[in-house]
């Protein structure tokens, strides 16, 4: 069920109020991503996962400038394009993002 704290849907295990999940807490944990499969928002691939009772889907390629992803912390839902090319910070608000999300960012989005 959707967080209703969220104007998006949004799913996960113990989220928080900035989108942070059980699976990932840091400070810089603050975003949520969008799967294709489901068109809901989930903090992180474990948690999808854990919820849904389907297969991920990645967001495709075609739909890069599409909002897929949510800054937790101003509520911004940003492109794919937007988010990659973002130096990891919310171009909203500021707030750093976790660059580590870099490393497996293939599980999200269809990157080659």
């Amino acid at each position: 069920m959707p967080d209703p704290r969220f104007d998006v849907p949004l799913c996960g295990l113990d989220v928080d109020d900035e989108t942070r999940c059980r699976h990932y807490r840091t400070e810089r944990d603050v975003v949520a991503m969008r799967f294709a499969c489901c068109d809901t928002f989930y903090p992180c691939h474990a948690c999808h996962e854990a919820c849904a009772d389907h297969d991920v889907e990645r967001w495709p390629a075609d739909r890069f400038d599409d909002p897929a992803v949510l800054c937790g912390v101003c509520r911004e839902t940003l492109s794919v394009t937007a988010y990659l090319d973002a130096d990891h910070a919310c171009p909203h608000c500021g707030v750093a993002f976790n660059p580590g999300c870099a490393a497996h960012a293939d599980r999200y989005f269809a990157v080659e």
